[in-house]
């Protein structure tokens, strides 16, 4: 099979099962990812974690992937099936020296793919590893960092640990009995959910909840409206007090209030920033550059240092552990912790901490964050475009009387419209959102965009 060099992402692996990605190579990326690391550990027998989430080739990929491991000479620690976010929690909470995990994430049935860290749940970007592991499988310049074989090692209970730790200092006393429907999509997020509630006083309305890698009921991807319908529907039908929806592989989580409408995310990290900066009082928080500006403004209304990073789960993860920073937010719904032992998504904190928040508030979750949408948003609208970076060019020239930022893509912000274009990083697309102060100049903007956007 030749090598599909497009699967090698800025985040992660990631391709069709079996025509990009299949079981031979995930064997070599298992013995490249070995002598990425030994070059960063000569001489060192290292301990490599390895679990997978429930698609149909993740058995047969994960065994491919132990074995180049193991014919390397390192160590796998093997947890069996598990969320991204309790794989990451596995590898810095013991200790481990990095790790693998077989998961597409929310992409389609027939995808996989591997998230990779180096020890503490460090994310391994493409220009922080991935590419040189890429290069490393191309010229099959693999080398045995031991003269024995490792072990596979299996490890027990990580999810009850995780969900132990990642509640320490929570008040779970002060929980109401909310009823909560959780969409789970048939995939990750439900190992986590039913350990999460356990010892809640909350009802689950369980929706989805089988484990099955051919996604019977919709897509495991919340960012899409058509996908968030079902919780949506059912908050409404069974009277819940919110709804939860969850992607494929766990690290992902989107809220609807009791109306049925969803939580924007922009106000959903601002909360759960205050709150962290409440506890850390003039910390930094770290999200992704999307526009969101209220984020900015709870952030710094409560003291707090508002750091705005390049999109990506990866190198927000980067910029929180090089700035210290003790919360971050993404716009498709990654929510990142600061622990001891390492940086990256805590469901469990999120949940319970965000539970605590709106029983103290004692009033609809709608009538809470009502408040905070004072922006209007137009949503991401992707377009196919040639010349990504000629058009990018254009648009920052025409629009070149407002304050620009080239951080990822471009940025262009004016008193009431700001908005942001930037380039697929796989395909042949412009990704743009604006927000503004009015619904009307938003739509006007928008249009106006578009059209620049859409022209020859």
């Amino acid at each position: 099979m030749q090598l599909d060099e497009s699967i090698f992402k800025a985040y992660d692996i990631r391709g069709k099962y079996p025509g990009q990605i299949n079981e031979d190579l995930v064997y070599k990326i298992g013995r490249a990812y070995s002598t990425f690391l030994s070059k960063e550990n000569p001489q060192k027998k290292l301990n490599i974690v390895i679990s997978s989430d429930m698609r149909l080739s993740s058995p047969c990929l994960k065994e491919s992937l132990i074995k180049g491991i193991i014919d390397s000479g390192f160590n796998v620690i093997d947890i069996g099936l598990a969320t991204t976010p309790t794989f990451y929690f596995a590898v810095a909470f013991y200790g481990y020296d990095g790790g693998l995990q077989v998961s597409a994430s929310h992409n389609p049935k027939e995808y996989n793919g591997l998230k990779i860290v180096r020890k503490k749940s460090f994310p391994i970007s493409g220009e922080g590893g991935i590419y040189e592991i890429r290069d490393i499988v191309k010229n099959e310049s693999f080398i045995n960092v031991s003269s024995t074989k490792g072990e596979i090692i299996k490890k027990e209970g990580v999810l009850e640990a995780e969900v132990k730790e990642e509640s320490k200092g929570i008040n779970l006393e002060k929980i109401k009995p909310f009823r909560i429907a959780i969409d789970a999509a048939n995939s990750m997020g439900a190992v986590d959910i039913k350990e999460i509630f356990k010892s809640l006083p909350c009802e689950v309305i369980e929706m989805n909840f089988e484990l099955d890698g051919t996604f019977p009921v919709h897509e495991a991807d919340p960012l899409k409206e058509e996908n968030m319908k079902f919780v949506q529907d059912k908050v409404l039908k069974d009277k819940a007090d919110l709804g939860i929806s969850i992607d494929g592989d766990g690290d992902r989580y989107f809220f609807v209030d009791e109306k049925g409408e969803t939580v924007p995310q922009s106000i959903l990290r601002g909360l759960m920033a205050q709150i962290a900066i409440k506890e850390n009082p003039g910390s930094t928080v770290c999200y992704d550059i999307r526009p969101g500006k209220i984020t900015k403004d709870m952030i710094e209304e409560v003291g707090g240092k508002a750091v705005v990073t390049k999109v990506g789960h990866s190198l927000i993860k980067e910029k929180m552990i090089e700035l210290d920073a003790v919360f971050g937010g993404e716009s498709s719904g990654h929510f990142f912790y600061k622990f001891d032992f390492g940086t990256f998504e805590a469901p469990t904190t999120l949940i319970r901490k965000f539970l605590v928040y709106i029983s103290e508030q004692n009033k609809p979750l709608s009538e809470i964050i009502k408040p905070y949408k004072k922006y209007f948003h137009s949503g991401e609208i992707n377009t196919e475009v040639e010349d990504k970076e000629g058009k990018m060019k254009e648009i920052a020239e025409r629009y070149s009387n407002g304050k620009i930022s080239y951080l990822d893509g471009v940025t262009i912000e004016y008193p009431d419209y700001w908005f942001i274009v930037r380039p697929s990083n796989t395909e042949s697309l412009l990704r743009f959102i604006i927000e503004s102060t009015s619904k009307e100049k938003m739509e006007e903007k928008r249009d106006e965009i578009i059209n620049i956007i859409k022209s020859n």
